[in-house]
């Protein structure tokens, strides 16, 4: 009984931590544009938020190309009040140069509407991936990659993730169109 108790007060306490939306702490980066990008910068404006690297041998490039794929689909439904924000795993590699060398690559329908940002240690990112994404960062001893998640997070108006999505094969780009939609006509 006492076995069975544990499971589930452990179960709960998962499922509670896997719901949270608390709102993303604040901070102040550097985009692919040398351009200073903070929280408060975001404020008002639902964005879609992923973890990527430059020199990536696996995920990353398709994920990028998904996200271009999923600004494709919000241009042509008129939908035009987001931001994409991509928080680099690797911000070492990653200068301000380098990650737009990156996104060059893509066909990027609106190149204004992304933030590729780096600035800040490897430990910083791994930390606020935990605390703010419930999200995993970290480095792969026997390679120059780093081994991160695969999500896209939905973050409204306010800095809160309320939703959050595969962005690696099965992306659900309608349910992504939906729910940012709902966003931005309920300011």
């Amino acid at each position: 009984m006492r076995f069975i108790s544990l499971t589930v007060l452990l179960s709960l306490v998962l499922f509670l931590g896997a719901c949270g939306s608390a709102a993303i702490e604040d901070f102040s980066y550097t985009d692919h544009r040398g351009d200073p990008v903070s929280l408060e910068d975001l404020k008002g404006t639902p964005w879609l938020a992923t973890f990527v690297f430059t020199n990536c041998e696996t995920v990353c490039p398709p994920m990028t190309f998904n996200l271009s794929g999923i600004q494709e689909e919000l241009e042509a439904e008129g939908l035009e009040d987001y931001k994409i924000v991509a928080f680099s795993v690797d911000p070492s590699v990653d200068t301000p140069e380098t990650m737009q060398k990156y996104l060059a690559q893509y066909s990027v329908p609106d190149e204004s509407k992304w933030h590729l940002l780096t600035g800040y240690k490897q430990s910083e990112i791994t930390e606020f991936a935990k605390d703010n994404f419930n999200s995993f960062v970290r480095n792969d001893p026997e390679s120059d990659q780093v081994i991160h998640g695969t999500t896209f997070y939905l973050v409204d108006q306010d800095g809160v993730v309320v939703n959050n999505y595969d962005g690696f094969e099965n992306v659900p780009v309608e349910d992504i169109k939906n729910d940012l939609r709902g966003l931005i006509e309920g300011k």
